[in-house]
């Protein structure tokens, strides 16, 4: 099975040095503007948004955070082109990322092994990726929450329109491409230009991951830490971020249809 592994595997992440005239100095401030910029943001939001949860009357559970709302209840196409506009602007860092490795002189997103050269591969080791992370984050959600550690988790809460599922379906293609390039990818090639050690790199990368996921409670917290190390070692291993973006996208494509499908339709599912 090694041996079969090694035959299909992606070309080996290639060897990362510091950008040509580009100090420890520059990369560290370039990477911290990245991050100011996208999730590092966000991870500072989140934990703002848990400290009013954890300081507001009632328990975590008893409280509710909404992923995917509306921006204009009562407007469709008004809140339809917030949706978009949205989802078109969390993209930006990535189209950023992409430049300053193209600065750099590596081949922009390419290097990070985001292309369209083993389609089938990536999507492949994603779904397998996404089917075991699937199962065991669904029950650790559950058990998070029924002993008093996360809130109630709303994936979405779009009205009946019929770009609901679409939007939902970008939704999850805009947060799997942000967050697999930025805080797993991008994070870790930098990290290693300024010399951290992969255990000290797969640290910062899966806490920052959890970070931005603390405003759902320490179970979310906790799930995307773990969701993190898993995400690190099989991008090392396989040197393409291309199937951790897939397996992201599914995760959320399945959570968001299946929670407006489900909702009030079965018992085990929470719901505010």
């Amino acid at each position: 099975m090694a041996g079969r592994e090694a035959d299909v595997r992606a070309e080996p992440e290639p060897v990362v040095e510091a950008a040509p005239g580009s100090g420890r100095g520059v990369l560290r401030a370039e990477t911290l503007l990245v991050l100011a910029l996208s999730l590092g943001a966000s991870a500072v939001s989140a934990l703002i948004s848990f400290t009013g949860s954890l300081t507001k009357p009632g328990g975590l559970k008893d409280q509710a955070a909404t992923l995917n709302g509306s921006y204009a209840p009562g407007r469709p196409w008004l809140d339809l082109a917030w949706q978009l506009f949205g989802i078109a602007t969390a993209l930006v860092p990535v189209l950023l990322v992409a430049h300053l490795l193209t600065r750099e002189g590596a081949p922009g997103l390419r290097v990070l092994g985001l292309d369209r050269t083993r389609r089938a591969w990536d999507l492949g080791r994603g779904a397998v990726v996404a089917a075991g992370i699937g199962s065991a984050g669904l029950a650790f959600y559950l058990a998070a929450r029924a002993g008093g550690f996360n809130l109630t988790v709303v994936p979405e809460a779009l009205p009946d329109v019929w770009w609901k599922f679409p939007v939902l379906v970008l939704s999850a293609v805009q947060n799997s491409v942000v967050e697999e390039v930025i805080v797993l990818a991008y994070l870790l090639r930098r990290l290693d230009q300024l010399g951290w050690s992969p255990t000290g790199a797969l640290v910062a990368s899966s806490v920052l991951r959890g970070s931005y996921h603390l405003y759902q409670g320490i179970g979310g917290f906790l799930g995307n830490v773990v969701m993190g190390v898993v995400f690190v070692l099989a991008y090392r291993r396989w040197g393409r971020v291309g199937p951790l973006v897939v397996a992201h996208a599914l995760l959320d494509i399945v959570a968001f249809g299946g929670y407006a499908l489900l909702a009030g339709k079965v018992g085990w599912l929470p719901t505010p």
